[in-house]
């Protein structure tokens, strides 16, 4: 086995001083001196598809920018492997399917072999969700500290699988959760941080795009320009409810019926379940010409989805379970009207009536996309205020801000700018 390094290319914290406030910018620059030079380690499952792997295409050169000598590398597995890690996955989400000795078994193996493959030595190592979560045990002197970063909605886990997991997680130094009511009610835990993961304005997926430009794009894959479009942008995964998004855009083409509806998701390497929901989707679609199901097969990457957004009347994310959705925050920063599900860390981003829709229903969903299209502007004053929200709470500067203090905290930095949240629990 070997660990697959990732090139990020480079990025430079001063592209974004027109974004993030002085302050911020000012505290990173002091949060920042201290660690000169220290090694940083991101380790995750995949280097595309999924949230994770886009913020890491940011954070990793930003982090380089300020001065840190840092890395990112993919760890190896086969189907069997991903098959266990999903049902972990599924299982830290409340599905209450536990994990036979066999799949337990072929957990270890994996992160054994991959640990074995992590030769070099790092001042912090970062873990990202559960598939890398027990290397530690096989690789505790690669790193002076571990931090396991959780990207998932740990509220209501299966017990059985995270009981499973608590030794790993136990041995870190610190552990980071988008919300409070996601950290575990499990005893011997490392301190928990609290902290929302962010976007990046300025990568390709959103940069400013002109509408005509946007128009040109989603034209491309067969979207009619001269009519209205709703997009849902996620995985095709069961916790997403594409299957419920179908059934709300049938229930709002009664009072609308010229309104399309396009699903565009990602397909990743360690998510082999993505592929039968993906076909359920089609299934439920019933060749529908005004259904678009595409994803990165197609040829859509971020300057395509990006296009989808910026062109699309209402964006839906209509997710049942959610670890905080970033999908949300880049719908919010195009000012596109947004209908989600009142789940996880949606509802950090979103208040209700205020800068979108909050729905639990597909009727609720339907309702919501229905004001959107008899209330154009109203919508977009909603727009505004939501794109306003996530420049001030959920942009990658001050991701990087909280990191760095982590950092400082960890090794006994006194440093300033310091403004962590730590779980209560702890």
């Amino acid at each position: 086995m070997q660990l697959q390094q990732v090139n990020v290319g480079n990025k430079s914290l001063s592209d974004y001083t027109t974004i993030a406030s002085r302050g911020l910018m000012e505290q990173i620059r002091g949060l920042a001196e201290p660690l000169a030079g220290k090694r940083v380690l991101h380790l995750s499952a995949t280097a595309f598809g999924g949230g994770v792997a886009e913020i890491l295409y940011t954070l990793v050169p930003l982090m380089r920018d300020a001065g840190l000598e840092t890395e990112w590398r993919v760890i190896f597995g086969q189907d069997e492997f991903f098959d266990v890690t999903k049902a972990i996955h599924n299982a830290l989400q409340g599905n209450p399917r536990g994990l036979s000795e066999e799949e337990q078994a072929i957990f270890r193996r994996y992160n054994q072999g991959n640990a074995e493959a992590l030769t070099d030595e790092f001042d912090f190592v970062i873990v990202h969700d559960a598939q890398p979560a027990a290397m530690i045990e096989h690789a505790r002197e690669a790193g002076r500290r571990w931090i396991w970063r959780c990207h998932i909605d740990l509220s209501t886990p299966n017990r059985e699988v995270l009981d499973f997991l608590r030794p790993w997680l136990a041995s870190y130094d610190a552990t980071v959760f988008h919300r409070q009511a996601y950290v575990p009610s499990s005893d011997g835990l490392a301190p928990a941080y609290i902290w929302p993961p962010a976007i990046d304005p300025l990568a390709p997926k959103n940069m400013a795009l002109a509408p005509e430009d946007a128009a040109y794009i989603v034209d491309q894959f067969g979207i009619d320009v001269d009519r209205p479009l709703v997009s849902q942008i996620s995985r095709f995964d069961p916790w997403k409810d594409p299957l419920g998004v179908i059934e709300a855009w049938r229930l709002l083409r009664k009072n609308h019926p010229n309104v399309q509806l396009a699903l565009v998701g990602s397909m990743a390497h360690d998510d082999p379940e993505g592929w039968d929901y993906y076909n359920q989707t089609v299934a439920a679609a019933d060749g529908d010409s005004d259904i678009f199901i595409l994803s990165n097969l197609n040829n859509v990457g971020s300057v395509e989805v990006n296009a989808f957004q910026v062109h699309s009347v209402a964006l839906i994310q209509k997710s049942i379970r959610e670890g905080f959705g970033l999908t949300v925050t880049e719908g919010l920063w195009k000012a596109r009207p947004m209908v989600a599900g009142r789940a996880g860390g949606i509802v950090d981003q979103i208040q209700d009536g205020e800068t979108g829709f909050l729905v639990e229903s597909v009727a609720e969903c339907a309702e919501a996309l229905n004001t959107i299209l008899e209330q154009p502007h109203e919508s977009r004053v909603m727009a505004l205020r939501g794109k306003e929200y996530v420049r001030r709470h959920f942009l990658t500067p001050r991701l990087l801000r909280d990191w760095l203090a982590l950092f400082n905290r960890l090794t006994g930095n006194d440093a300033a700018g310091d403004e962590l949240v730590v779980s209560g629990t702890v």
